[in-house]
């Protein structure tokens, strides 16, 4: 009988620690060392009008330059199984990089927007000009739930300045708007740098803006935005409430923050750049999602390595206030960790897909979902 009422006490003592951890699907998609490729990094996921996940990344011999292809991998059953990985876009020794993906919710159709450069080129000689190529916007596209894809074309004469020195896409995700004006309009977040006698990007006068792709016909043309500038790049891109869009964006600006501006116009023309102390980061790519509607109200989520200095602690933050205020801040990787991308999974459970480690941030490519309520808990992933 006193074994008995010991383990009682035992079991309630104990109780608040197993109640402690989240309930979590997690699967290593990529991870460095293993495969056929050096190292794996910038997370892209969305999630197909059928419901398949599709996870891009970049598989690169060495870091930023040289020998990068694009691989993907595809769920069927909410991140549970993966597929093995494919390869959606390689060229022999150069750079096929930052895949953006964007749904054609009318269509079906999913578009893919890549950026290449040559291999011997890196990023300061293509900021400075001095590179043997200019770095180039690429379009691929799957009518079959990314089973299969097009051949990547060209897009410099429609989706490029030619002024322009660096270009990437995203990284991370495009949109379709889904009400107002322009319902139907496809949008890709893009960045570049731009000549500013007043900048300091890369030891010279250049500065960093992002701007946005987007389409009417349903990606049959594509059309450059107005940028926005200065000093902003890597961004992600939300519908608001309203129809407006919110563009969040890596801010060079010293400010410890993300930066932000709003387009009233379908993303033609954007406002003058703010920045949210909120969502605080050190110079990063983060996400943003319209999750949709949680508990009779519309939840919007973000993702960053919430830390002024560093790449660490991998945070979801949320809001109810169209990204006015930022609550329920919640750690899902408090180690290294840098890129992210969020999207929401058939079943209504929220999928996160970022790089993290333990001693680097770029050690492994990790999928994680979780029911939203987990958001809302006292318990830690």
């Amino acid at each position: 009988m006193k074994n008995i009422i010991y383990l009682i006490f035992w079991l309630i003592a104990i109780s608040p620690c197993l109640a402690q951890k989240v309930n979590i699907n997690k699967t290593i998609l990529w991870e460095k060392g293993i495969g056929n490729y050096n190292n794996y990094r910038i997370p892209s996921i969305i999630t197909s009008k059928k419901g398949t996940l599709l996870a891009f990344c970049e598989a690169r011999e060495s870091g930023d330059t040289g020998d990068i292809d694009v691989l993907m991998k595809r769920s069927t059953d909410n991140g549970i199984t993966w597929s093995d990985e494919s390869i959606v876009w390689s060229d022999g020794e150069n750079t096929c990089g930052n895949p953006t993906p964007v749904i054609d919710h009318q269509t079906g159709r999913i578009w893919l927007f890549l950026t290449w450069n040559h291999g011997d080129d890196n990023e300061t000689q293509i900021i400075h000009k001095k590179s043997k190529f200019p770095r180039l916007p690429y379009l691929s596209f799957s009518d079959d739930d990314g089973l299969t894809w097009s051949e990547p074309k060209n897009m410099n004469d429609s989706c490029r300045n030619p002024s322009w020195g660096w270009y990437a896409t995203g990284p991370g995700v495009g949109i379709q708007i889904k009400k107002g004006k322009f319902k139907g309009r496809l949008v890709i977040p893009s960045n570049h740098s731009y000549d500013d006698i007043n900048g300091e990007i890369r030891n010279g006068p250049f500065n960093y803006g992002a701007h946005v792709l987007f389409s009417d016909n349903n990606g049959s043309s594509w059309e450059i935005s107005d940028s926005i500038f200065p000093g902003c790049n890597e961004s992600q891109i939300v519908e608001l409430e309203n129809g407006d869009l919110m563009m969040n964006m890596r801010s060079y600006n010293n400010q410890f923050s993300r930066a932000y501006s709003i387009s009233t116009d379908g993303g033609y023309s954007w406002s003058k750049i703010k920045h949210d102390y909120q969502l605080v980061e050190s110079k990063c790519q983060a996400s943003i999602l319209n999750y949709g509607m949680f508990n009779k109200k519309n939840m919007y989520l973000f993702s960053n390595p919430a830390v002024p200095i560093g790449r660490t602690n991998m945070t979801i933050k949320t809001s109810f206030d169209n990204c006015k205020t930022w609550i329920n801040s919640k750690v899902i990787h408090s180690g290294p960790s840098a890129y992210s991308c969020l999207t929401k999974l058939p079943n209504g459970n929220i999928g996160i897909f970022y790089e993290g480690g333990k001693t680097s941030a770029y050690e492994k490519m990790i999928f994680i979902s979780f029911k939203p309520d987990a958001l809302f808990s006292d318990s830690s992933f």
